[in-house]
């Protein structure tokens, strides 16, 4: 088998020669990281490196309108950052997910991305560094600054753009059953026994009401993240920037992206903490965990078609056996709760991290970064599958949950304020034991009167009492 040779151009840096593949537009400082760090083979997400890219184009911008900055170079570190911002250069960031703690590799394979690319739209021959890396494109910076701002706009854009869409129409959805099934009368469960009776509607109304909070959280959280450390440089105090830099560079970035960005209020903590991240991830998992309980409630809901519940029909997307002929498996539902177990275990990652904190940095920020982008973006695109797959041509099965409503005991809860609890529970055991109805043995050994019987064994009127309905307290 022919192996490809790869040619190579020699560069040299604080620490000697590096040999760099002679097509890469990164440099000596990339092509270190590159062999230091083979260890997932996953380099890191390319929303991040779109942000880090987007954050040279700004700060370039407010540099050379202040004249901190020639013209001439500014426009060329824009014009060669917004190209790298768009994903166009992707292959060019090889750095591997687990390096340096701070995220300094991958800054400094966007900055020898951006200059190298500047230098050719600019004219000159390709590896005369007439352009920077540190001196121009990371001007008044730090990879300190830089990249947890980066993680910022990254995980803030895939909220707006990814997770919080998925979450809306999923809302929209369940919002849209409740109202198309509120007459639909069930047997509601508790510990997963009979309970007393619920709306369809109801059931769905609750389920939308989940995802509603967690869209509300997810809004508060995320607004801590609008914040940027940019401009606090190596440990918070600005050493090497102009004061008047972060502001104006949120600016530009605000205007780009359509975000209300702002710099840190305390960029010493906004440099050496990584609190507000814990915080958006944990609430990704909250609404993760709120999106499995659904997934799975419509699961079991829908078990059967004939040994199970059965009081929803998911609609059938492929064989579910290679055995057993004509089954469907409730698949959907499944990939939900496989990716809510999978965001449980990035936030745990994200959670450690945090700890990686230690005096004025913190050095876990790469895998922070990619396990809660991770998190955000497999959340948005399973729910958006199970919103357009199984929620949208879900189907109740009214006869199914009349049945079910019908032969339950526990109806006898309306029994109480009229009987007492224990006269009420003796019924119950005396329609198990006998195999009858509970209405049956209501009808028969009750003594009361049939209107009244009816008018206390109303599912309906259970699902909404009024204030004549004295209740009872218990699972």
């Amino acid at each position: 088998m022919m192996t490809r040779s790869i040619a190579w151009r020699n560069e040299v840096d604080a620490l000697g020669d590096v040999k760099v593949p002679r097509g890469a537009y990164y440099g000596a400082a990339t092509a270190r990281a590159v062999g230091n760090f083979p260890v997932s083979g996953v380099s890191l997400p390319l929303p991040l490196i779109r942000a880090m890219a987007l954050i040279k184009a700004a700060v370039a911008e407010v540099h050379g309108e202040m004249g901190l900055l020639d013209e001439e170079r500014a426009r060329f570190i824009v014009l060669a950052a917004e190209e790298v911002a768009s994903g166009a250069l992707a292959r060019h960031f090889p750095v591997d997910v687990f390096q340096t703690g701070s995220g300094t590799s991958s800054h400094m394979n966007v900055n020898e991305v951006v200059a190298r690319r500047a230098i050719e739209l600019a004219g000159p021959r390709l590896g005369t560094w007439t352009i920077h890396p540190n001196d121009h494109v990371n001007l008044g910076q730090s990879s300190n600054d830089v990249f947890p701002s980066a993680i910022h706009l990254a995980v803030v854009e895939a909220m707006r753009d990814e997770l919080r869409p998925a979450l809306e129409r999923m809302a929209g959805v369940l919002e849209e059953h409740a109202r198309a099934w509120h007459d639909i009368l069930k047997l509601g469960r508790t510990h997963l026994m009979d309970a007393t009776p619920i709306r369809l509607g109801q059931e769905f109304g609750g389920y939308a009401a989940q995802v509603r909070m967690g869209l509300e959280a997810l809004q508060r959280s995320t607004d801590a993240l609008l914040e940027l450390p940019l401009g606090g440089t190596a440990v918070g105090t600005g050493v090497n920037g102009h004061p008047d830099v972060p502001a104006k560079a949120c600016a530009v970035l605000s205007r780009r992206t359509g975000l209300s960005l702002r710099p840190a209020h305390n960029p010493v903590a906004a440099v050496a903490a990584r609190d507000a991240l814990v915080h958006v991830s944990g609430t990704v998992r909250s609404v993760a965990v709120a999106a499995g309980k659904i997934a799975g409630d419509i699961r079991l809901l829908g078990s059967g078609p004939r040994g199970g519940l059965g009081e929803l029909q998911l609609p059938a997307l492929q064989p579910g056996s290679s055995l057993m002929p004509g089954k469907v498996n409730p698949v959907l539902c499944e990939s939900v709760l496989q990716v809510v177990a999978h965001v449980i275990g990035c936030d745990a990652a994200v959670v450690q991290g945090g700890l990686g904190g230690v005096l004025e940095l913190n050095t876990m920020m790469p895998m922070m970064a990619t396990r809660l982008l991770e998190a955000v973006t497999l959340l948005a695109r399973v729910v958006r599958q199970f919103t357009l797959l199984t929620l949208v041509d879900l189907r109740p099965v009214p006869e199914r949950c009349a049945m079910w409503l019908e032969q339950s005991l526990a109806l006898v809860t309306a029994l109480t304020p009229a009987l007492g609890y224990d006269k009420a529970a003796a019924l119950a055991g005396l329609a198990r034991r006998s195999g009858r109805t509970l209405r049956e043995v209501v009808q028969e050994e009750a003594g009361l009167e049939p209107h009244e019987v009816e008018r206390l064994l109303d599912a309906a009127a259970m699902c909404a009492p009024d204030a004549k309905r004295v209740g009872h307290g218990g699972g």
